[in-house]
């Protein structure tokens, strides 16, 4: 299974990409991280993180997307434009017919960690341990975009299937629409 993580930002969007099993080594794919002007206008900035994430798309054909679950900061701005590539990053792998799964940051990080409150300094450790890299990925978003690659490999199987049952359980409703 090959997986494109992403760590959502209008600054700096990590994007990694991995292949793997459960239980089996993983390899690095790709690392890299998609940069946008604070001086550009935000259009623009969505724009160019678009166009960065659908090259790598293009390039190393992921069967996945993970991308980072935005969650509640006390910097509105920052909340907002986080939301904001979140939502590019999912758009550019639903016009590919890409599943998406979203993954708290404590979730990648107790999967590459054992610890859902590691810091930056023990995900990129650990990121840097499980690919068998010879360097740490640099900047921080890199490394996240690939604990979030890596834990959609491990979790996101099982995920997927317990989701699925779950929508299998559920009795679907005979006609009418709901207003």
């Amino acid at each position: 299974m090959r997986v494109m993580g992403v760590d959502p930002g209008l600054t700096r969007c990590g994007v990694g990409v991995v292949e793997g099993l459960p239980g089996r080594p993983l390899r690095l794919v790709h690392v890299s991280v998609v940069r946008t002007s604070p001086d550009d206008d935000v259009a623009h900035r969505l724009l160019g993180v678009e166009q960065g994430l659908t090259a790598v798309l293009e390039e190393f054909a992921p069967d996945a997307v993970a991308v980072e679950r935005v969650f509640a900061q006390h910097n509105v701005s920052t909340v907002m434009g986080t939301a904001q590539a979140a939502g590019v990053a999912m758009l550019a792998a639903a016009r590919r017919g890409l599943p998406v799964a979203l993954h708290t940051p404590s979730e990648a990080k107790a999967a590459v960690t054992g610890n859902g409150r590691a810091d930056k300094a023990q995900v990129t450790s650990m990121v840097t341990r499980l690919l068998r890299l010879d360097a740490a990925p640099r900047p921080a978003d890199a490394a996240d975009a690939l604990a979030l690659a890596i834990c959609h490999v491990w979790r996101g199987a099982a995920q997927s299937r317990l989701d699925a049952a779950r929508r299998a359980a559920v009795p679907r409703s005979r006609g009418g629409t709901v207003q």
